[in-house]
C-alpha cells in the first residue's frame, strides 16, 4: 500500500483566520479560482453537494410557508431596470450590461430581480382573490463589484434564493418580513447552526428601493460581521413603477404591497465553514453534510477479503436507516492518510474497521467535532441518526455561546474602540437611525473603521441617555462592528 503525504491546515484558525480560510477552501476542495476570471469561481463537487443540501432545506421551508418556485430570465431589459428611480441609482454601478445585440434593447445580467417579478405580478394578479402571491427562484445573480473579491465571501456571481411576494395590505407585507426572519431562524440558525442578529438597517444603509431592510448579521472568527439573508419591505414603490394593481374587496383599484427575501446560499456556506471549522479542517453539520459517515477499512493483502465484505454489510445497514455513507477502499492511500482527508472534509462520523473489529463484531467510531473515538457494538449503529442530532446540537450550542460572548455594551468612545478592535460587537445608545444619523455613522467609520449595523428587528430595545458619538439625546440602541 503506497502512502502519500497530505499537508493539512498549517495555521491556527484563531491566530490567522484569513490564511486559515484560504487554505481550507483550497485543501478541502471546495472552490477553485484558477480559471482566472476576477470575481468568478468554480465550485467543486464537495461544496456543490453541500450547497445542494442547503438549498433543499431552504426550499422545503419556503414551500412549507406557501411559496411557489418559478424560473425567471437571467437578464433584465434596461427599461425595466430604470423604472424605479432609487433602485436603478443604487444598482446601476454594479450592473453587467449585454451591449452587442444589434437592434435590441440593452440587457442587464440580473443583479436582483424586483424588476422581473413585479411586472409579472401586474399580469398575474387581478383581484384580492389572487392574493397573497408568494414566489421564489433559485439561481445566480451578478454584480460588477470593483472592490477586492474573496471566494464565496465577495464576488461578482453568487448562488442564492430570491423570494418575491405580493399582498393586499401593508400589515400583511410586514408580517411576511417577520416570517422571513423566522425562516432564517428555522433554517440558518437551527439547521445550519449559524447564529445571527436580525438588524433593521439605518435609513442610509437600506436596500435601494425599499421602505426598510432587515439584514441577518453573522459574526466571523476575525470579529467582522458578514451579512447573510436580508429581507425588504418594498412597499408600493415597485408596484407603482410597473402599474401592478389589484381590485380590493370594495371593487377599488389598489397598488400591491411587495416584499423580497434573499438567502445567498453560497455566502451562507462561508459562515458554515468559518463558524464550525477547526484547525483540522471543516466540521459539517449532520443536517447538510454530503456524507454522514465514512467507513475506512484497515487491511492488508492477507485479510482484505475478510474485512471488505464486513464493511460493505455495515454500509448497507446504515443506508437502510437513511444515512449517506462512503466506503473508502482506495488501495493507494494509507488509513492514516484517509483519516486526515475525511477530517479535513468535515464528515461527522468515521467508522474504522480492521481485523480486530471484524473478530469482535464491533466498529471503532470517531466523532469529528469532539475528536472522540470509541468502540461500539453493531447493534449501536442504529443510533447514528440520533448521534447526528446530538452532533448538531453541540455545534449550535458552541456557536451561540461564541456569538453571545462577543456582544458588549459600550458607553464611551474608548470602550467602543476597544470592543471593535478586539473582534467584538458594540451595543451603544445612538441619536438617530434616520438620515439625520448618517453624519455620526460616517464619523464611526473614520474614527473606528467600523459600521453602524442597525437596531434589533425582533426585539424592542429602549435607548437611554445620549448618543455615544455626538452627545445628543439617544433615540435608538444600535450595534457597531467591523464588517465585510
Amino acid at each position: 500500500m503506497v502512502k502519500e503525504v497530505q499537508q493539512g491546515i498549517t495555521v491556527k484558525k484563531d491566530a490567522n483566520f484569513s490564511e486559515w480560510y484560504t487554505q481550507i477552501i483550497q485543501k478541502a476542495e471546495l472552490v477553485d479560482i484558477r480559471l482566472g476570471i476576477k470575481g468568478f469561481i468554480v465550485i467543486r463537487p464537495w461544496a456543490t453537494r453541500l450547497i445542494e443540501n442547503m438549498y433543499s432545506l431552504y426550499e422545503n421551508e419556503l414551500q412549507s410557508k406557501d411559496h411557489d418556485p418559478v424560473i425567471m430570465p437571467s437578464v433584465i431589459p434596461e427599461s425595466n431596470l430604470k423604472k424605479e428611480a432609487s433602485h436603478v441609482e443604487g444598482f446601476t454601478p454594479e450592473v453587467f450590461w449585454i451591449n452587442n445585440i444589434e437592434g435590441e434593447e440593452r440587457l442587464a445580467l440580473r443583479p436582483t430581480s424586483e424588476t422581473l417579478f413585479t411586472p409579472m405580478f401586474a399580469l398575474w394578479v387581478r383581484s384580492h382573490n389572487d392574493l397573497p402571491l408568494k414566489t421564489y427562484q433559485r439561481g445566480s445573480v451578478f454584480r460588477l463589484d470593483t472592490k477586492s473579491t474573496r471566494p464565496l465571501i465577495r464576488g461578482r456571481e453568487f448562488n442564492w434564493i430570491e423570494a418575491h411576494n405580493a399582498f393586499a395590505t401593508k400589515a400583511e407585507a410586514e408580517a411576511q418580513v417577520q416570517e422571513d426572519i423566522q425562516m432564517t431562524e428555522n433554517v440558518m440558525h437551527k439547521k445550519f447552526g449559524i447564529p445571527f442578529l436580525a438588524m433593521k438597517r439605518p435609513e442610509w444603509d437600506k436596500f435601494a428601493g425599499a421602505e426598510y431592510t432587515i439584514g441577518s448579521d453573522v459574526l466571523m472568527p476575525n470579529g467582522k460581521l458578514i451579512q447573510q439573508p436580508s429581507t425588504h419591505l418594498l412597499g408600493q414603490k415597485f408596484s407603482k413603477a410597473f402599474d401592478a394593481k389589484f381590485t380590493d374587496k370594495d371593487g377599488k383599484e389598489q397598488y400591491l404591497w411587495t416584499t423580497a427575501y434573499g438567502p445567498a446560499i453560497s455566502r451562507i456556506l462561508v459562515s458554515v465553514i468559518s463558524t464550525h471549522g477547526d484547525d483540522k479542517g471543516l466540521v459539517l453539520p449532520f443536517a447538510i453534510t454530503p456524507v454522514h459517515a465514512v467507513i475506512v477499512p484497515i487491511y492488508n493483502k492477507k485479510n482484505k477479503e475478510k474485512i471488505i465484505p464486513y464493511c460493505e454489510k455495515i454500509k448497507t445497514k446504515l443506508e437502510k436507516i437513511g444515512l449517506k455513507v462512503k466506503l473508502d477502499v482506495r488501495d493507494n492511500y494509507s488509513p492514516g492518510w484517509k483519516f486526515n482527508e475525511w477530517e479535513l472534509k468535515g464528515i461527522p462520523f468515521r467508522l474504522e474497521i480492521g481485523e480486530r473489529e471484524v473478530d469482535s463484531k464491533k466498529v471503532t467510531l470517531f466523532t469529528r467535532d469532539n475528536l472522540e473515538k470509541k468502540s461500539i457494538n453493531l447493534t449501536e449503529l442504529k443510533e447514528l441518526p440520533k448521534l447526528g442530532e446530538e452532533f448538531d446540537k453541540r455545534l449550535l450550542k458552541n456557536a451561540d455561546e461564541m456569538m453571545n460572548d462577543k456582544i458588549v455594551y459600550c458607553t464611551s468612545g474608548n470602550e467602543l474602540k476597544s470592543a471593535v478592535n478586539n473582534g467584538k460587537i458594540a451595543k451603544v445608545n445612538w441619536c438617530q437611525v434616520g438620515k439625520d444619523g448618517a453624519n455620526c455613522a460616517e464619523q464611526i467609520e473614520k474614527k473606528y473603521q467600523a459600521e453602524v449595523r442597525g437596531t434589533l428587528a425582533n426585539k424592542n430595545e429602549k435607548a437611554e441617555g445620549t448618543c455615544i458619538l455626538c452627545g445628543e439625546k439617544a433615540n435608538a440602541v444600535v450595534y457597531v462592528a467591523k464588517s465585510y
